[in-house]
């Protein structure tokens, strides 16, 4: 069976050593966004099972939160048309040991197609690729995000030193 650890930036290496130490997975950075998920993960076999580490934000969860994402939606707050729910498998599935369990909430995700600057959404985390990674149909798709920031590019920035 193929594992993969999935990072959109190179800077997010740092999370697997911290949160899933041990895990000898190779890595596959993506780059940031739809275009480069699709680019990046189209010729990955979709029997494979991958994990997917990385920052997000988020409305009110505070900076430095591990979140558990349970399932993956897009944002589109302007408009509702019917899309499905994407769920993730649970990490306890894919790995038995994860450094900082207790500590982990669960919650779910929003991808964007650009950074979320403001959100009614509470109890959530946002990021650019998730959603996109799980629409690639993969036997199983985990993931836990770091919250970065409270929806301020500029604290994302200062934080990750990543996208600008």
């Amino acid at each position: 069976m193929r594992k993969y650890i999935v990072i959109a930036e190179e800077g997010e290496r740092d999370l697997i050593a911290k949160y899933l130490p041990g895990c000898d997975y190779p890595v596959i950075v993506t780059g940031v966004g739809a275009i480069n998920i699709i680019r990046s993960l189209q010729d990955v076999p979709r029997d494979a099972e991958l994990i997917n580490i990385g920052y997000a934000g988020s409305a009110n969860f505070d900076i430095g939160t591990l979140v558990e994402v349970t399932e993956v939606r897009l944002n589109h707050p302007n408009v509702t048309y019917p899309e499905p729910v994407l769920k993730l498998t649970p990490l306890a599935d894919q790995l038995s040991i994860i450094n900082h369990q207790s500590s982990i909430k669960k919650s779910i995700c929003f991808s964007n197609c650009d950074f979320v600057l403001a959100s009614d959404y509470k109890d959530c985390v946002f990021d650019m690729e998730l959603a996109f990674i799980a629409a690639l149909g993969f036997k199983s798709l985990s993931s836990l995000k770091h919250v970065s920031d409270n929806l301020s590019l500029h604290a994302y920035h200062d934080f990750t030193h990543g996208v600008e």
